[in-house]
């Protein structure tokens, strides 16, 4: 069970004032269509920061759900296990006693489960901390997930290159999930992705990053399965 992530609250002024901190750089599907190739190789990204339910799992589950499959074995060939983990807002905090939960999940899914106090957006330290030498700044990281005022926000306060998701899970496969998460994040999307003033005046002032030019000069998402190509186009 997830406790008040009182972060979130506290952030939420701050995206109230500034609403493109929650404007992801690329949206996605799923986590399966981003060319992790063109994220290292063009955008000086050095490792993947996956959220974890609805993003490669069902919520709470432990095994990678179908879509997200191709992705993730993606995302560790180019970057390596070692660069390659997952921030939960459940799994590795406080929540999770004894850090089972976090545990259970690197022994099932072969992946790391960043240990953290502040739930999302926070955590930078410790996110900084478990990747040691390797990341040097904050915009080396790629923090992938589906919810907007957590990760893409997270992201976002600190330079990183922020990829929104869609969830992967919907009705009966999604009865698990978190109910006040499932109906914030169902208000975040159609707020940010609406087809109205506002959500377009968001969209357009979405926070440069370092290194990656934008989508128009340099894809990160991927319109076939040859990768190759979009690399190229970079």
């Amino acid at each position: 069970v997830q406790s008040i992530n009182t972060k979130a609250l506290v952030t939420l002024a701050s995206v109230v004032r500034r609403p493109y901190l929650a404007a992801p750089h690329v949206r996605v599907a799923t986590i399966s269509d981003v060319n992790y190739t063109a994220l290292r190789d063009q955008c000086g990204i050095r490792a993947v920061v996956f959220d974890k339910d609805n993003t490669l799992t069902a919520p709470y589950a432990t095994e990678v759900h179908p879509n997200a499959e191709v992705g993730l074995r993606s995302a560790l060939d180019v970057f390596g296990h070692s660069n390659v983990a997952i921030l939960s807002n459940s799994a590795g905090t406080k929540d999770d006693p004894g850090y089972e939960d976090a545990g259970r999940i690197e022994k099932e899914m072969g992946i790391a489960v960043i240990r953290h106090d502040e739930k999302k957006p926070g955590g930078l330290e410790e996110v900084m901390k478990h990747f040691g030498d390797d990341i040097s700044d904050p915009s080396q990281l790629c923090m992938v997930g589906d919810r907007l005022l957590t990760d893409v926000v997270f992201g976002n306060l600190f330079g990183m290159l922020t990829v929104h998701c869609d969830p992967l899970c919907s009705g009966e496969e999604n009865k698990d999930d978190n109910k006040v998460a499932s109906v914030v994040r169902s208000g975040e999307n159609t707020i940010m992705y609406g087809n109205w003033v506002g959500g377009r005046a968001i969209r357009r002032r979405t926070m440069a990053h370092a290194v990656w030019p934008g989508e128009e000069k340099c894809p990160l998402v991927l319109n076939s399965g040859d990768a190759s190509d979009v690399v190229e186009s970079c």
